[in-house]
């Protein structure tokens, strides 16, 4: 598959009863990283407990959009958008919110 183009150019939108309520572009891939992909897989694959025969690694390049920033507070109902048209179709997920099943402390180790 091989390494994403060097520069990307995205748009992450959050729709309320189908009209766009706040929209940023963002950019992302290697050339607009911080580190190489080679710099944080060295620095992840320098650790033996990590290496394991047959496991597969994905990098994931993100971007900092921030619609809290702005003051913007989803809804139920609401879907967050995020397209990148050199991928295709945008990924597109709904919000609901829902009562946690945890509470502060809640979690153990097995």
């Amino acid at each position: 598959m091989g390494l994403p183009p060097a520069h990307l150019v995205g748009m992450t939108r959050i729709r309320r009863n189908g009209r766009v309520i706040w929209e940023q572009e963002f950019l992302t891939g290697p050339d607009n990283m911080c580190h190489s992909i080679e710099n944080l897989e060295y620095h992840y694959f320098k650790y033996s407990h990590l290496l394991h025969a047959g496991d597969v690694h994905v990098h994931y390049m993100g971007a900092a959009n921030l619609s809290f920033a702005y003051s913007v507070r989803t809804e139920d109902g609401d879907s967050i958008e995020i397209s990148i048209p050199d991928f295709g179709a945008p990924l597109v997920n709904g919000i609901a919110h829902v009562k946690s099943a945890f509470r502060p402390g809640g979690v153990k180790p097995l």
